[in-house]
């Protein structure tokens, strides 16, 4: 791995909410390996690291949006391994860039702003090939991740699990990380996913992609319905919850991908969802960088 990987540390939450409904719930903190290179991302980058490494070009290519956590950690990555970046950005370019955007080019990636449009041709061969005619010959990581080598990186975060859960819970955008806590799970573990999107129905399709298995496992658990609106939604529920989790545990959440895991995990609790004897891991996947695009006082952390 780019960085030590040994901060990411599990925490217990002790509410009165879980022991007396006989489940124990832990977070296993991702979030405290690097500022910037946080939670899953330096997972899913790790092979393609290493294959930008060991090749002739030193150049990553990759795409995302204009806050995308994804292009955040790629750059600095890069920055850190001598790598050249080149990060394709979906949208017009905006009069100001975004706090992401302004980190990204301060660590040197190189940003070509993409139309709607273009930015939909993003995984077509022929538009990957043209952006290697213009860039020359590098080594391209989808959105997200997504990819199977994506998913091989992100089986190493079982590489921070130290203990037998019952259950292994994590946010998903575009299932990377969930097919990678699939690949190193045990027959006896149940991945729990969360989608932050609203109305991703190619959910087993992508599994079945990324982790080269045509039927999707037992042990996988979807469950919908915590997307509060969409990609990047919220409201001030949300908002109150991700309040309540620092006043309580001193836990920060990001309003994209974290907080709606564990306003999910929480709510399942109280519903029984869990059988009782269940020992629950969240994921902490990072993403706190996120958090700046909110008004000033919007949170206490």
């Amino acid at each position: 791995m780019l960085f030590d990987i040994s901060p990411a540390v599990t925490e217990n939450l002790t509410d009165k909410g879980f022991p007396a409904k006989e489940r124990q719930v832990s977070v296993l903190r991702l979030d405290k390996i690097h500022p910037v290179v946080s939670g899953n991302k330096l997972f899913k980058l790790h092979y393609f690291l290493l294959e930008a490494q060991q090749s002739q070009h030193k150049t990553i290519l990759t795409f995302g949006g204009a806050y995308s956590n994804h292009l955040a950690a790629t750059a600095h990555a890069c920055s850190l391994a001598g790598l050249t970046c080149i990060g394709m950005v979906r949208g017009e370019e905006p009069a100001s860039l975004s706090h992401t955007l302004r980190q990204c080019r301060g660590e040197g990636m190189r940003l070509r702003f993409l139309s709607r449009e273009e930015y939909d041709r993003k995984e077509e061969p022929v538009f990957l090939e043209a952006l290697r005619r213009e860039y020359g010959d590098c080594t391209i990581i989808p959105e997200g991740g997504y990819h199977p080598l994506g998913a091989k990186g992100a089986a190493g975060i079982h590489q921070c699990i130290h203990d037998d859960y019952t259950h292994i819970c994590t946010a998903m955008g575009t299932a990377t990380t969930a097919a990678g806590l699939l690949l190193g799970a045990s027959p006896l573990q149940k991945i729990l996913v969360v989608p932050v999107l609203k109305g991703m129905h190619d959910f087993n399709e992508r599994i079945r992609y990324l982790t080269g298995n045509a039927t999707p496992s037992a042990g996988l658990e979807w469950i919908d319905g915590y997307h509060f609106g969409g990609y990047a939604k919220k409201n001030d529920e949300l908002l109150r919850f991700m309040n309540q989790a620092w006043e309580q545990y001193q836990l920060p959440l990001d309003f994209v991908y974290s907080a709606k895991l564990f306003y999910a995990v929480t709510d399942l609790v109280q519903q029984n969802y869990f059988p009782a004897g269940s020992r629950i891991l969240c994921v902490h996947t990072g993403g706190l960088q996120g958090n700046e695009s909110l008004p000033p006082n919007t949170l206490t952390y």
